[in-house]
C-alpha cells in the first residue's frame, strides 16, 4: 500500500511496517493529541524497534513514496 492508503488506518488506531524494511522495525503507531505539564502535545508518529523501544519517527521521502507499506496485524 502507499503512505496514503495506510495514513487513515494509523488514524484509527492500527500499527503499520514497511515490507522491505530489514526486520527489526516492528511497527509504527500514531499517538494522539496529550497534555504534558498541563501544555498541548499534538499527534505524533513512533517506531517500535526490537530490543530499543520506541523512538520518534519522521517518514522520510522514500517512506513517503514507498508502495510497500502494510498494516501490522
Amino acid at each position: 500500500m502507499k503512505f496514503e492508503e495506510v495514513l487513515p488506518r494509523l488514524r484509527a488506531g492500527e500499527k503499520i511496517i514497511r515490507s522491505d524494511w530489514p526486520g527489526a522495525e516492528l511497527y509504527v503507531k500514531l499517538v494522539g493529541e496529550s497534555t504534558i505539564d498541563g501544555e498541548k502535545l499534538n499527534p505524533y508518529l513512533l517506531i517500535n524497534v526490537e530490543g530499543e523501544g520506541y523512538t520518534m519517527f519522521t517518514p522520510t521521502v522514500c517512506d513517503l513514496l514507498a508502495e510497500d507499506w502494510e498494516v501490522v496485524k
